[in-house]
């Protein structure tokens, strides 16, 4: 097979996703070539797309993946054909809206028995992503307490960052929820409370007088004036998008840390530790298998194609899905 099925995008337009025939991946020494069977649609799918100049040759998109793995690289460790897995990818490879995608195993884990190809799907790069924000960039512990303000609580990332505050830490956990059915999902997730973001100042307040230590922020225009009345002296927020206009200033009178967060920065630059992200999904894993971590899906698109993949990218679009969306064979 000389050359496999994916799905390219074009240019910005969702139109330009379109069923394609592309060569098949040819593996680096410690890659894994997996047949995907889903893939999750994310924001970032979306940013991407929307910043494509046209061009001739298509881009692959996809992210988060589960598939079989259906050859292993000379370097790769821990994996057999035949093994089903799960893992969010690498920016700067093709993506996987593919039959077929070569991804370096170091970034990968097995799936979790207990999910289907789609529920697996669903979780990767947010629940990387908030593992990431939670213990990584705020440092937060077992025995950490205090209380963690998570915005866009019904958000992928914000689906995954409620349940494992709630289960590896000890801090009280507000969600940002301006539905009732937001704040249902965020409530049965783990949150210990929700507020309106409309009025986030008052309604943190209300409950958490003193202020909050942390906050997640994946949208923060707009929001950093609020950030600085709400988290206390020398507390953190980290920052998932890049604001327009950014200024931070208001921030500095109480000594607020500013921390970033890109899931792709190992994968992009090579990091020593580039294997920590197998390793988290391998706990993940665990997690869910053992009842300690639902998978945030919430719609799943039967359809891997471009119709799928142009519908996945109009749901995420209209900035109002709860949990992940997911294109699966």
């Amino acid at each position: 097979m000389s050359t496999v099925s994916a799905i390219g995008a074009f240019s910005a337009d969702p139109a330009s996703l379109q069923d394609v025939r592309i060569s098949r991946p040819a593996l680096l020494p410690h890659d894994l070539l997996v047949e995907v069977q889903a893939v999750s649609v994310n924001p970032v799918d979306v940013k991407v797309r929307k910043n494509l100049p046209p061009q001739t040759e298509p881009r692959i998109l996809g992210f988060d993946a589960a598939g079989t793995v259906v050859e292993v690289g000379q370097l790769a460790e821990g994996f057999a054909v035949g093994d089903e897995v799960w893992y969010a990818g690498d920016i700067t490879r093709p993506g996987s809206n593919a039959q077929l995608q070569a991804v370096d195993s170091r970034v990968v884990a097995h799936k979790p028995t207990s999910l289907d190809w789609a529920a697996a799907a669903a979780v990767p790069l947010t629940a990387l992503t908030a593992w990431e924000s939670l213990f990584d960039r705020m440092r937060l512990q077992a025995t950490s307490t205090g209380t963690l303000l998570v915005m866009a609580g019904a958000g992928g990332v914000g689906s995954s960052a409620i349940q494992l505050a709630r289960e590896l830490t000890g801090v009280q956990v507000l969600a940002t929820a301006s539905r009732s059915e937001s704040s249902t999902w965020c409530l049965a997730l783990g949150a210990h409370a929700t507020v309106d973001h409309a009025d986030l100042v008052v309604r943190v307040l209300e409950i958490a007088p003193a202020g909050v230590d942390w906050v997640l922020s994946p949208t923060t225009a707009g929001n950093i004036e609020a950030y600085a009345q709400i988290i206390k002296p020398f507390g953190a927020v980290t920052v998932l998008d890049e604001p327009a206009d950014l200024n931070v200033a208001p921030l500095k009178a109480r000594s607020i840390a500013w921390l970033w967060e890109s899931m792709f920065t190992r994968t992009r630059f090579h990091t020593p530790d580039l294997a920590e992200q197998g390793r988290i999904l391998a706990q993940l894993a665990e997690m869910v298998d053992a009842g300690r971590y639902r998978s945030p899906v919430t719609t799943v698109i039967n359809d891997f194609s471009a119709n799928g993949l142009r519908e996945g990218h109009r749901l995420i679009e209209t900035g109002r899905t709860i949990g992940k969306i997911v294109v699966a064979r």
